[in-house]
């Protein structure tokens, strides 16, 4: 049984370089206000465990990933000056992880293609 749910997922994980956790903290309120008006983003967040951080974000599609990684690119910059990415997934239906290869190819992600499940 196959899906025809087409959600993309960010999954990327970062740690903190010392004692930049409150300057990532203020980075991380940007990333949330500048995604709220979205309209193709599900959810989004931060989970903190120390100095290690999830973003836990979905998408409409590959399309509404796409715009957001395009709509917080300067604010990422700045992230990755302060954080290192210990891991990137992104997770989704293969018909829209094809259409995310070409913009997140920098970033080095594995791919984790959707093959059974439902959405409400």
């Amino acid at each position: 049984m196959a899906t025809d749910d087409r959600c993309c997922t960010i999954v990327p994980y970062f740690k903190v370089h010392s004692g930049k956790l409150p300057q990532f903290e203020v980075l991380c309120e940007q990333f949330v206000e500048k995604t709220k008006n979205e309209p193709g983003c599900l959810y989004y967040g931060w989970s903190f465990d120390g100095d290690q951080v999830h973003c836990r974000e979905g998408y409409r599609d590959a399309n509404a990933a796409i715009a957001h990684i395009e709509n917080v690119a300067g604010l990422l910059t700045e992230l990755v000056k302060i954080a290192d990415v210990t891991r990137f997934e992104l997770h989704g239906p293969e018909a829209e992880l094809d259409k995310l290869r070409g913009p997140f190819t920098d970033l080095k992600p594995q791919y984790f293609k959707l093959e059974y499940g439902f959405r409400r």
